[in-house]
């Protein structure tokens, strides 16, 4: 794990954590099944420590992830602005979670960045932001969840306190991010976390359950008319699109967390190595890009859309109509077809 100049040690972390703090737990923006469980299984284990807790996050979340433990405590910064602003200017402390730029949890990254608390930023995306105190950092960890458990165990040495809500939601993290353990970031040193953690009281079986068959029939049928309708094959170039209008979005009542995962099975597609959904949101288009093996998902989104992300997996937005992010996005494949046919 690399740390910059300048930074909070581990020992005067230490120290400033063993007396209760006023504390504040914020992750991305529309917060994923990693993001949600690194952030209640950090907060399970500091309210053991007698600290004040809050998760604060930029939006709203699945409701697939609602049933983690202390979900109903957490804060909603769009739902409950005043609310939220007060806890980060009055805390002593904020841990980032899942996220590496401020700009990643929107209206709520200049209150992050103007608050006097010091900043613990826990994460694995390339290119990390300066604006933190201590960093747990290291881009090859497969999940958020991942580091804070090493956070936990090997920096703080509180692996007991790990108990079974703090498991529970560790491991959604990790199995989220991880693909079900089937990333190539799933090493055996994260299948011995994860054994752990269900040593621990996670029930594995029954988290995969709440977070994978828990779809209503809207997010369903929304799927099914994406796979029937929507899904664009491109075999000269290995890739495969799948665009959504946002009259489209409504006409299947899209919530929240509908569109996750989606991705995935146009990617899924025997010989596709580039997969992209591009949604037409309120506000802006966004793209969510998934490839197979080292071709550079995240090197289009940032090179091209404003966004960034891992090699395998990225996302990125743009304000350009639909029509012409699609064409746009199109266009590019022809400066990686080597790479895409290889």
């Amino acid at each position: 794990m690399q740390r910059k100049k300048y930074m909070l040690t581990l020992p005067e972390l230490k120290t400033l954590l063993a007396s209760p703090q006023r504390i504040v737990i914020t992750t991305h923006h529309k917060p994923d099944g990693d993001a949600m469980g690194s952030s209640l299984g950090l907060y399970g284990y500091l309210i053991q420590k007698g600290h004040h807790v809050k998760v604060v996050t930029p939006t709203d979340y699945p409701t697939f992830l609602h049933w983690m433990p202390n979900n109903g405590d957490v804060i909603i910064f769009t739902e409950q602005q005043e609310e939220a602003a007060r806890l980060v200017e009055e805390a002593s402390v904020i841990f980032c979670l899942d996220f590496n730029t401020l700009s990643r949890i929107n209206e709520l990254g200049e209150l992050v960045r103007a608050a006097s608390a010091k900043k613990i930023m826990i994460d694995h995306h390339l290119e990390p932001e300066d604006f933190d105190d201590y960093r747990c950092w290291d881009i090859n960890a497969c999940a958020a969840a991942q580091l804070v458990y090493e956070f936990i165990v090997n920096q703080l040495q509180d692996g007991e306190l790990i108990n079974k809500d703090v498991a529970s939601c560790l491991y959604t993290g990790i199995m989220t991010d991880s693909g079900s353990f089937r990333f190539s970031s799933a090493t055996a040193a994260v299948y011995r976390i994860a054994a752990n953690l269900i040593d621990l009281g996670a029930d594995q079986a029954k988290i995969h359950e709440l977070v994978y068959d828990n779809s209503s029939e809207n997010r369903l049928r929304f799927l099914g008319y994406c796979l029937s309708n929507k899904l664009e094959v491109l075999r000269d170039y290995n890739t495969a699109i799948i665009s959504v209008t946002k009259d489209e979005l409504a006409q299947y009542h899209s919530i929240t967390g509908d569109t996750e995962g989606v991705v995935n099975y146009a990617l899924s597609i025997n010989g596709i190595r580039l997969a992209a959904l591009i949604v037409e949101r309120t506000d802006k288009v966004k793209l969510s890009v998934r490839s197979t093996g080292d071709f550079p998902a995240n090197e289009i989104c940032k090179k091209y859309f404003n966004g960034g992300g891992h090699r395998n997996a990225a996302g990125g937005a743009s304000e350009k109509p639909l029509n012409d992010v699609v064409s746009e996005f199109k266009s590019i494949l022809e400066d990686y077809k080597e790479q895409l046919l290889a």
